[in-house]
């Protein structure tokens, strides 16, 4: 089942010796785009290898250069299903805690197709191609990982707006210093050229399915 194609690739939703599976065939990107989808994919794999075991993130299954493979979490994407309880957002919390202390950072958050709201209501995580793999817990380090956090308050806001404590109302009044400096450069070239060549639009982050 095909979920996305686009210039970096395509990813598909596969069956291999009865497991359910997410691929993401590098093979299928443009030409001039393939040596970006292979790093990207592979840093993916360094940070699903990492965080191995942590649960609501897939696991890595493989990743040969040419495609990765990654587990199947069944759910919905954040923007479909909505998520308004508040019990969704402590675990999410929780969930970004586990990654920052493995030394990843997912650095994509703010799309809502990167989280899922599994069958069962608790949040998982997806799309790691631009996650932080160093494991050096320094300043910017730090910085980056407020800012995984900042993205998740700004859906609780969307969505469950009376939860947010007074912190978190705080935290969302101060982005940090480069995302503000992205805003005010870089973002909309960004938005230009993921429209134009990707066919992404706004924060959701869906590719257009090639020809």
């Amino acid at each position: 089942m095909l979920l996305k194609a686009d210039e970096l690739g395509r990813i598909e939703i596969v069956e291999r010796d009865g497991v359910r599976m997410i691929r993401r065939d590098i093979r299928a990107a443009r030409w001039w785009a393939r040596a970006f989808a292979r790093r990207a994919a592979a840093r993916e794999a360094r940070a699903l290898a990492r965080l191995n075991g942590v649960d609501g993130v897939p696991s890595l299954l493989g990743w040969n250069g040419r495609e990765l493979l990654r587990g199947y979490i069944a759910g919905q994407p954040m923007q479909q299903a909505q998520p308004r309880e508040p019990a969704y957002y402590r675990d999410a919390l929780r969930l970004l805690a586990q990654l920052h202390r493995h030394g990843i950072v997912h650095n994509d958050l703010a799309k809502e197709p990167n989280w899922l709201v599994r069958t069962d209501g608790r949040p998982a995580l997806v799309d790691f191609q631009i996650a932080w793999t160093r494991g050096r817990r320094g300043r910017l380090f730090r910085l980056l990982a407020r800012e995984d956090l900042r993205h998740l308050l700004k859906h609780k806001r969307t969505y469950c707006v009376h939860a947010l404590s007074a912190r978190q109302q705080a935290m969302l009044k101060t982005p940090a210093w480069h995302s503000r400096l992205w805003r005010a450069t870089g973002k909309r070239l960004y938005k230009l050229i993921a429209r134009r060549v990707f066919g992404y639009w706004d924060n959701e982050g869906k590719g257009r399915v090639r020809d």
